[in-house]
């Protein structure tokens, strides 16, 4: 029966709530934790910093591979099976790096941890929410990728904590357990329900947004058709370039604010950068008009860090005003550079080809983006008058990445 408004009992809030705390975990471990990671392996072993470095980068690209099959391990396992699968072999994974005894193990360990995280990440909370959301999509995803930022907050300083009191092997079997555990519950009782089983329709029976036939470009895309179709390679791309200059400033800023601000200024000025990703993702997912062009909000989005990284530049060491402003622009958009991707690929392809785009477009960023911290660090070596050339260098990334959003604008389309 089609309801006219949305339904109190509607499941779809509670599947947000729990792809949140599975986006926490999933960030919270395997993606602000490899840093940790790599510093309690070298003070462990004693190893290079340049092994270890290359584990991590190791753990990100071949998560790249996994995420980039996630359609077919959902159509093979299921997605409850799939997320519980990702979470065993993430824990797995922290705690072979915490026991490596030799480099090889360091990177059978990330085999594991870079195949587990991506199971609880962009691709894996966007699937699990698209049975249930579409007109009321952005507002979903936002609220529940916010749990990525608050696994960084959260979880990075109790990393440190536990580490210290238990040793990293200790610090792993503890968050691993606890995360297997609330995962196995989340997939047993949540993401093991469809709204078909419960007699529910997407959004809670919101009445959908009426909208003209589909233009040529939003029809099916079979086989090869979608890698050659212009809306998702420029999509693709200008994810990826966006990420590319995003964890690369933010693998490095907290450095270069050191010397202005100290080093507990620079680390306040960092949580308050991901605060302001919270608020700027927020915002957009809840204020974004059913058909707005999906693309330039993404393109007001990085002109707003470009504005940021420019006040960087511009601000005196002393002016910590203009530093913290700079900062706030810049942190504004971190959260939407992975949430807008996914909804702009809602609204320019056919359903059955966003389930194939939102991987493949993730995958690319994070292929891309494991090479970044390296990158902007040679950057840096190199540039002997301050940070002029790495932050030109993030502003000139991110144009390029406005580029591809705006060459590949197409009809839009809301599912």
């Amino acid at each position: 029966m089609t309801r006219t408004m949305v339904s109190p009992g509607f499941f779809g809030w509670r599947v947000v709530w729990a792809c949140f705390a599975l986006a926490a975990f999933g960030w919270g471990v395997g993606f602000y934790g490899p840093p940790i990671f790599l510093h309690a392996v070298i003070a462990r072993t004693g190893w290079p910093l340049t092994l270890v470095s290359a584990a991590v980068t190791f753990h990100f690209l071949f998560g790249a591979l996994v995420v980039a099959n996630l359609p077919r391990l959902y159509r093979r396992l299921g997605v409850p099976r799939v997320t519980l699968g990702g979470a065993v072999a993430l824990a797995l994974g922290v705690l072979g790096w915490a026991l490596a005894a030799a480099p090889w193990h360091l990177f059978l360990a990330a085999t594991f941890s870079g195949a587990g995280w991506v199971a609880m990440s962009a691709a894996a909370i966007n699937a699990i929410l698209a049975p249930w959301f579409r007109r009321r999509r952005p507002a979903a995803l936002s609220m529940a990728y916010n749990g990525a930022s608050v696994g960084g907050i959260i979880l990075s300083p109790l990393w440190v904590a536990l580490i210290a009191r238990f040793d990293f092997a200790g610090a792993a079997v503890l968050v691993g357990a606890a995360m297997v555990a609330a995962v196995w519950g989340l997939s047993r009782f949540v993401f093991s329900r469809t709204p078909e089983a419960l007699g529910q329709e997407a959004d809670g029976g919101a009445a959908p947004i009426a909208h003209s036939h589909p233009a040529p470009e939003t029809q099916a895309l079979p086989g090869r058709a979608l890698y050659r179709n212009r809306a998702f390679l420029t999509l693709a791309a200008g994810m990826a370039l966006g990420l590319f200059a995003q964890i690369g400033m933010i693998a490095h800023l907290f450095s270069i604010l050191v010397p202005a601000l100290g080093t507990q200024g620079a680390g306040l000025a960092m949580g308050f950068a991901t605060g302001c990703a919270i608020a700027g993702r927020t915002l957009v997912g809840w204020t974004l008009p059913a058909r707005a062009d999906r693309r330039l909000a993404a393109v007001a989005s990085y002109a707003v860090q470009i504005i940021g990284i420019v006040l960087l530049i511009a601000a005196p060491a002393e002016n910590t005003w203009l530093l913290i402003l700079g900062v706030a622009l810049f942190g504004a958009g971190i959260g939407n550079a992975t949430s807008l991707p996914p909804l702009i690929a809602q609204s320019e392809f056919a359903n059955h080809d966003v389930q194939r785009v939102v991987p493949m477009i993730v995958a690319a960023g994070q292929a891309t983006y494991a090479f970044a911290p390296a990158a902007f660090g040679i950057l840096r070596a190199l540039d002997t008058g301050g940070s002029t050339t790495f932050f030109a260098a993030a502003i000139s990334v991110k144009v390029l990445a406005i580029a591809c959003f705006l060459v590949g604008r197409v009809r839009v389309r809301i599912q």
